[in-house]
């Protein structure tokens, strides 16, 4: 067994989620004691602007910020990279190419796992439009089912929900009905592709659920324990 790596956590994105990703991952953790776990960095700067303003429809650029947080990470001693935002992911080499330590890719350890052949993916508006899951499941016979229009605004409408208030009862219920509504159209699981979604209850869905933020966390874990 060698040394384990110090984690860095590029976070902000949102903070909520971020500090959801730091519970499980000490959860996870296999530590009978505090000098056992993992040296974990957090910089969680929520004024990185919107991934999906930036994607859909020209905002500011995201990832100055994102790499900021990446170089005071590894400049911190990180030696390998989380960050608990999917939409974040589209942006993922750029910030690769910055640091001079791995970055995980928490879209690719997700569509690694699934093993139905129909999945339903929950994501923002931006991720589901970049296709970037649908990369990640390509070579992989997974056929990827999106929710249409009206049910993408509950699925969005959802995510802001949580962000801007932590409280999940209505989105739950939200998402549910569109959980339902995939299923309907022959999914066979769902992908939680949004780390706010990531708050929400899977098993309340009656439906195999692929959380993302789970296999970030588990893709840490690998990368960082000796």
């Amino acid at each position: 067994m060698g040394e384990n790596k110090i984690v860095g956590v590029i976070g902000g994105m949102g903070p909520l989620a971020a500090a959801e990703f730091f519970r499980r991952l000490i959860l996870a953790t296999p530590a009978t004691c505090d000098q056992e776990h993992l040296h974990i960095l957090v910089d969680n700067d929520p004024t990185v602007p919107n991934r999906t303003d930036a994607i859909l429809r020209g905002g500011p650029d995201p990832v100055p910020k994102m790499i900021a947080m990446a170089k005071r990470l590894q400049a911190g001693g990180a030696g390998v990279l989380a960050m608990p935002c999917n939409t974040g992911h589209v942006f993922l080499e750029r910030i690769r190419d910055a640091v001079d330590v791995p970055v995980l890719d928490m879209p690719g350890e997700t569509a690694g796992a699934v093993r139905e052949p129909c999945v339903g993916l929950l994501a923002t508006t931006a991720t589901i439009g970049t296709g970037l899951y649908h990369r990640a499941c390509e070579g992989r016979d997974i056929e990827l089912l999106v929710p249409d229009a009206s049910d993408q605004e509950l699925v969005m409408k959802a995510i802001y929900w949580i962000k801007a208030s932590g409280e999940t009862k209505a989105p739950q219920v939200w998402i549910d009905g569109v959980a339902g509504r995939l299923r309907a159209r022959g999914a066979k699981a769902l992908i939680a592709g949004c780390t706010e979604l990531s708050l929400l209850s899977g098993e309340a869905l009656s439906t195999p659920w692929y959380d993302a933020l789970d296999y970030l966390v588990r893709a840490t874990l690998r990368e960082a324990l000796g």
